[in-house]
């Protein structure tokens, strides 16, 4: 049955009859913790034989889903599974027991997957989280997580959510995205991925800005895939979820608070830690508090060619939400000193966005220039100018360049990185 299609309720019922006997009957923990193939015959004669004693009749169809089915709550995430194997699927938003849906190729569908109740959903919740040794509670209400296919989670359970508990899976498929898919799914162009590579391998420092699942993390990941091997790489990230390419690369990340409120790690603390490390690049997931001010001094004494995402909706406003963050660390440092060191450490700012007919598409390449007075000044090298909506709903538009060289050209240079002039100028695209 399709994940559209919900179950008849006598169905459910006896899945949860079963379910329960079956865990009367069998040692799970043993089972669990065995490979899944070998037991896998052991467990499908077993529930069939409980299936058969219930008066309930059910078509073959039934049986064997209902077998899948309490294998996954056995195994895996229970009815999530189905979605988990499903590759076209990109998000899945548990609202409540009740209420699940997906997004596939940036459009948002309702299924009809369904959890028998508030604690079924909080046991798959705590199922995940207690796997990566984080926990969910009253005391600790809200937790990101991620999956073993490096999926990202965030749960929220009440008190805070008042429908009941909410799960949010931002999945990320199992093969990695590469610059060709970028090129194939049009989200930017061959002159636009060539100069970003130029700007990777020439050591600058590059912002990814753009709005909630807008692709900031795929397209971090294949710019890092352009870092040179031979260098050290370390990542800092809330929830693990970067999928280098490299050999030498060292994962951090941080660590909540435990029972007594103690023992937390901060995105900060990893990033100065980072910095004895003797790190080539430093990449952080996203960049989102205090540890803003770290970044920027360590991309000004010598730690260029890092890379990081921000939450903005263009690339002037993540500009402005860099100095916010900075100001968080409560230095009281002025904003004029604030903006020049922004100046001085963010070379390149890439703006994604997701159109309104699902597609995600590098809107704007900036080059950050300088200050003039108190105002950091920048320009555009790329951008995609929209031209309408097409009579099935697709966003019409074409990327260009805005006809200016950008002063970085010269590091690209003495990095050997050789671009043609013409891929700059404005009148060469129609």
């Amino acid at each position: 049955m399709p994940p559209s299609a919900s179950p008849r309720s006598d169905y459910t019922a006896v899945k949860a009859v079963i379910h329960r006997k079956l865990l009367q009957k069998v040692n799970l923990d043993r089972l669990t913790q065995s490979d899944r193939q070998a037991v896998r015959g052991e467990l499908t004669g077993i529930i069939e034989g409980l299936a058969a004693g219930e008066a309930t009749p059910m078509t073959f169809q039934e049986k064997e889903r209902l077998t899948q089915e309490v294998i996954d709550e056995v195994f895996g995430l229970g009815p999530l599974e189905p979605l988990l194997r499903d590759p076209t699927i990109s998000d899945i938003l548990v609202n409540s027991h009740r209420s699940a849906y997906i997004e596939r190729h940036g459009v948002l569908e309702k299924t009809g997957v369904q959890f028998r109740d508030d604690a079924h959903l909080l046991q798959i919740i705590d199922r995940i989280v207690s796997a990566i040794g984080r926990r969910i509670d009253e005391s600790s209400p809200m937790v990101d997580a991620r999956l073993a296919d490096g999926s990202r989670v965030n749960a929220i359970i009440p008190p805070l959510a008042v429908d009941g508990p909410c799960l949010s899976i931002r999945r990320f498929g199992r093969d990695r995205l590469s610059a060709d898919d970028l090129l194939h799914n049009r989200t930017l162009t061959k002159q636009m991925l060539e100069l970003l590579q130029g700007c990777v391998r020439a050591r600058l420092n590059i912002v990814i800005s753009g709005g909630t699942g807008t692709g900031k993390t795929t397209l971090l990941n294949v710019l890092s895939s352009f870092i040179s091997n031979l260098e050290r790489i370390v990542t800092i990230e809330d929830a693990a979820e970067l999928q280098m390419r490299q050999e030498h690369v060292v994962r951090l990340e941080t660590r909540p608070a435990n029972v007594e409120g103690k023992g937390v790690v901060r995105q900060r603390q990893l990033l100065i830690n980072s910095l004895r490390m003797r790190p080539d690049r430093i990449v952080i997931g996203e960049v989102r508090g205090d540890e803003a001010l770290d970044m920027l001094q360590a991309m000004n004494t010598g730690h260029d060619g890092s890379l990081t995402t921000i939450h903005a909706n263009s690339p002037r406003d993540a500009l402005g939400r860099l100095e916010t963050m900075v100001a968080m660390a409560n230095l009281n440092i002025p904003d004029r000193a604030i903006r020049r060191q922004i100046a001085s450490a963010v070379d390149v700012v890439v703006q994604v966005s997701r159109l309104s007919d699902g597609t995600r598409k590098v809107i704007t390449i900036s080059e950050i220039t300088g200050m003039e007075a108190d105002v950091v000044t920048m320009q555009d090298i790329f951008l995609f100018e929209k031209r309408g909506i097409g009579e099935k709903g697709d966003v019409l538009g074409d990327f260009v360049p805005a006809g200016i060289r950008p002063k970085f050209a010269e590091r690209l240079l003495i990095a050997g990185i050789r671009l043609p002039f013409e891929m700059f100028e404005r009148q060469a695209h129609k």
